[in-house]
């Protein structure tokens, strides 16, 4: 399962049924769980632990140092969950010197072909990035939040959970869970309906939902006042109150 044309450093451990293609390169310091799938003229290098049942198509780059003119060669790492695809030309770098040092990728996520995550970010579960969307250092990116096509999204901003951008789409500040995102800058299109009923939100969730978003986004209020509106509200749905948190704590502002 391992080919004889990978070049597998002596210190990479590698967990059973891991499966690594011709002229793949595994450097020192990488873990690599059971199960994982590794194609061919694949790199994994630096400090990189990788569970089980990944797979990582032809060309990708993973775990190399951040593209930051900040960083000097610190030992900093990148931890990938389980059940990932990472398809052609991605490229995943780890860590910066600032703040952990850690970039962290959950599980199940489906990154398409060309996609860059950049150092620090922090991805949740069973995201989906469309090829070419890309982030800058620092970014967080929610449970099943999903990119489109050429999607960028700016350092030190958020994708909240359950929301989906468009093609093309450029976010400059947060964009809030639960919603739909689109253009260059990013503008928010609505609640994502579609997105929730797949997922088997309840038809309370939804509707409350889009009251919050009418509050957020229909009045002309100002955000604080926005978000003590939401609060304020009484709702039978604990998704309005995880909106109203993720608005609280964000710190260069929400697309509107």
């Amino acid at each position: 399962m391992i080919d004889d044309r990978a070049v597998i450093a002596s210190g990479a451990q590698l967990g059973e049924k891991v499966s690594v293609g011709p002229y793949s390169i595994i450097d020192e310091n990488v873990v690599i769980g059971d199960g994982t799938w590794i194609g061919p003229h694949v790199v994994i290098t630096g400090q990189t632990t990788i569970g089980c049942d990944n797979q990582f198509y032809q060309f990708s780059s993973i775990g190399d140092a951040p593209q930051h003119l900040a960083y000097h060669g610190v030992d900093t790492r990148l931890e990938i969950g389980n059940g990932n695809i990472v398809r052609e030309y991605c490229t995943i770098n780890r860590g910066s010197e600032e703040i952990e040092g850690v970039t962290r990728i959950g599980n199940n996520n489906f990154l398409m072909a060309y996609v860059h995550v950049a150092h620090d970010c922090q991805l949740g579960d069973n995201t989906i990035f469309a090829n070419c969307a890309s982030l800058a250092g620092h970014v967080t990116v929610g449970d099943y939040a999903v990119l489109g096509g050429f999607s960028l999204v700016h350092q030190f901003c958020r994708i909240g959970a359950h929301c989906i951008t468009g093609i093309g789409t450029v976010c400059l500040q947060d964009v809030p869970p639960y919603i739909m995102a689109a253009g260059n800058r990013a503008i928010p299109h609505g609640v994502n309906v579609k997105g929730l009923r797949k997922r088997r939100f309840s038809d309370t969730d939804i509707s409350e939902l889009k009251q919050a978003y009418k509050i957020i986004y229909r009045r002309s209020l100002p955000l604080k006042a926005s978000i003590n509106q939401l609060e304020v509200n009484k709702w039978r749905s604990s998704e309005v109150q995880k909106l109203a948190d993720f608005l609280k704590h964000t710190h260069r502002g929400i697309v509107r």
